[in-house]
């Protein structure tokens, strides 16, 4: 893992919901500034001018307000962490902006360490199972109920690694309880529960055993503390980032 500088940065927060509050007592522990907090359209009005101030934004806000946010961010010459999901349907057309406009991009459907070591094991059992066509498989994921993309953007990508190393699927779905599947499609289920922090849950079946991984997240803090990491780690760099160039797994 890359040396990260411990330069103490001015940050913006673009959403102020619990993972906002999680980062900024974190920050603020770190010795970090918070100096903008940006939760809706009016605030961008009356206080978007201070993003001058800014060395770093992290938006944890919502998936219809992510791409606005880091369009600012990139007119204003600032780098941006994001940990938002469910705008990545336009992810090519941002990160062609953020790339030929000279700018910085972190972003990851998961900035928890231990879901991104489970998504390693993840794709290297999909490479192991892709031998062993007896073994079907289906994912699941569990979170909190105001989280409003389903499925997460997490098991979206645990999925498309799967399908990377897996001939036998070509396709995720979400599906719903008991809903016929095609051969070739990977099943995600998809659960919102009241305060859950988030559970995603790969099972892989045959007739004479099954093989279950598992990464529960206990609390919102580790993925504020990835996140508050990316800040620190993006400072001075230019252009698209994720947490594999991150952690250099």
């Amino acid at each position: 893992m890359e040396k990260i500088s411990k330069k103490l940065l001015n940050i913006a927060l673009l959403g102020y919901g619990k993972m906002g509050k999680e980062i900024e007592q974190l920050a603020l522990q770190a010795g970090h500034h918070i100096v903008l907090i940006i939760d809706n359209e009016k605030d961008w009005e009356q206080k978007g001018y201070n993003l001058d101030k800014v060395d770093v934004a992290i938006d944890f806000s919502l998936p219809k307000t992510a791409i606005n946010n880091i369009k600012k961010c990139f007119d204003s010459n600032l780098p941006i962490v994001v940990g938002t999901t469910g705008w990545y349907a336009d992810f090519e057309m941002v990160k062609t902006d953020c790339i030929e406009n000279n700018q910085s991009l972190f972003y990851a459907s998961n900035f928890s360490l231990g879901v991104n070591i489970f998504s390693a094991i993840n794709q290297k059992l999909a490479e192991i199972m892709n031998h062993f066509p007896d073994y079907d498989l289906q994912l699941s994921e569990t979170h909190h109920t105001q989280k409003l993309d389903a499925p997460s953007g997490t098991a979206i990508s645990l999925a498309e690694s799967i399908l990377n190393q897996m001939e036998r699927k070509k396709t995720w779905k979400l599906v719903k309880k008991d809903e016929k599947k095609q051969a070739d499609m990977l099943p995600i289920k998809a659960y919102r529960i009241e305060n859950v922090p988030g559970t995603h849950e790969i099972l892989y079946q045959s007739d004479v055993d099954e093989i279950k991984i598992i990464h529960t997240a206990k609390s919102r803090k580790g993925f504020a503390k990835g996140a508050l990491l990316a800040a620190e780690w993006l400072h001075n760099k230019k252009g698209v980032f994720n947490m594999t160039d991150l952690l250099a797994l």
